[in-house]
């Protein structure tokens, strides 16, 4: 007596994904909607690679390149004089730790300032939070202008300080309302099981909402930190002292007297090309945003509640 062959059950949806993959066939509009995507985000990535690749290519480039070439991908000489004018003078060193004293420090200081805040203001039971929701937001239309902030500041005895350049940004509007959205999506059964098991308001928030929270904190703490790194305008008004002037401010003191604007005849000559010394300043300005970058785009696109419920 023969007996049937027994099929086991788990084959069965791999014999079908099988059966399907063989079935499906690549027509030709599919074909072209896939060339003519990659084209597209080809020419895109082209659009944002190349602006950088000719700064990096025009300040290694000599004088006499930059003058018969307007757009230089490739540079047929190589010459580092327009990095060897901007580093001769330790200044600049001084000023890299300065930016980067502000740009951490600050940093810290607002996603903790916008976090706490954040959270509190996405409570709805807190009395009066549709009142400072409110404030917020207006100030992202209307601000206090540029007088009234110059005379806060020196009220508090901040003109010619680094805490000029932090405490009157300290949380942006726009930023808080991203993470208060945030908070506002995150379930409320985290945090109902966090107080039965004993712990206070304080404890959820620094062990249950900011670990699921890193994706939304990455994001915002790298928008500030750009801010802080550009900080331009602020230290213009509220820093005389031109040892606490952040990168931004130093290199632009270099681009005028690369340029000749308030150099002599004489300074001129030895100086690189005003063009070369712009777009080394330029790269200079941008490389360490560049670097950090890649660390943080991870958090971007990573599911910060996949996982944290189930049920």
């Amino acid at each position: 007596m023969t007996s049937t062959p027994r099929v086991d059950s788990a084959t069965i949806p791999i014999q079908v994904r099988r059966e399907n993959r063989k079935r499906r066939r690549i027509t030709p509009g599919r074909r072209v909607f896939v060339v003519v995507n990659a084209l597209l985000l080809t020419a895109f990535a082209l659009v944002c690679v190349l602006p950088f690749v000719n700064v990096l290519a025009s300040s290694l480039a000599t004088p006499g390149e930059l003058a018969t070439r307007p757009f230089i991908l490739w540079p047929h000489e190589f010459s580092l004089d327009a990095y060897r004018y901007i580093l001769s003078t330790p200044t600049i060193f001084r000023a890299l730790g300065v930016s980067a004293v502000v740009t951490i420090g600050g940093t810290m200081i607002s996603l903790i300032l916008t976090a706490f805040m954040a959270y509190a203001l996405s409570k709805k039971h807190l009395k009066g939070r549709r009142v400072v929701n409110f404030l917020v937001v207006f100030t992202m239309l209307f601000s206090g202008g540029m007088i009234p902030t110059f005379i806060v500041v020196k009220s508090l005895g901040m003109i010619d300080s680094l805490w000029s350049l932090i405490i009157p940004v300290a949380i942006n509007a726009f930023n808080f309302v991203i993470m208060r959205s945030f908070f506002q999506a995150m379930p409320e059964s985290l945090e109902e099981a966090a107080r039965i098991d004993g712990c206070t308001e304080m404890g959820v928030f620094w062990r249950i909402v900011l670990p699921l929270s890193m994706a939304s904190l990455a994001t915002i703490g790298l928008f500030y930190a750009v801010y802080y790194w550009n900080t331009y305008q602020s230290a213009i008004l509220y820093i005389n002292s031109s040892e606490k002037w952040p990168i931004q401010v130093l290199l632009r003191q270099i681009v005028i007297v690369a340029s000749g604007m308030n150099a002599d005849d004489s300074a001129v000559d030895v100086v690189p090309p005003a063009q070369s010394v712009r777009m080394a300043v330029i790269f200079i300005a941008t490389l360490p945003m560049l670097i950090v970058y890649p660390f943080v785009q991870r958090f971007f696109v990573k599911g910060a509640m996949i996982g944290s419920v189930k049920g």
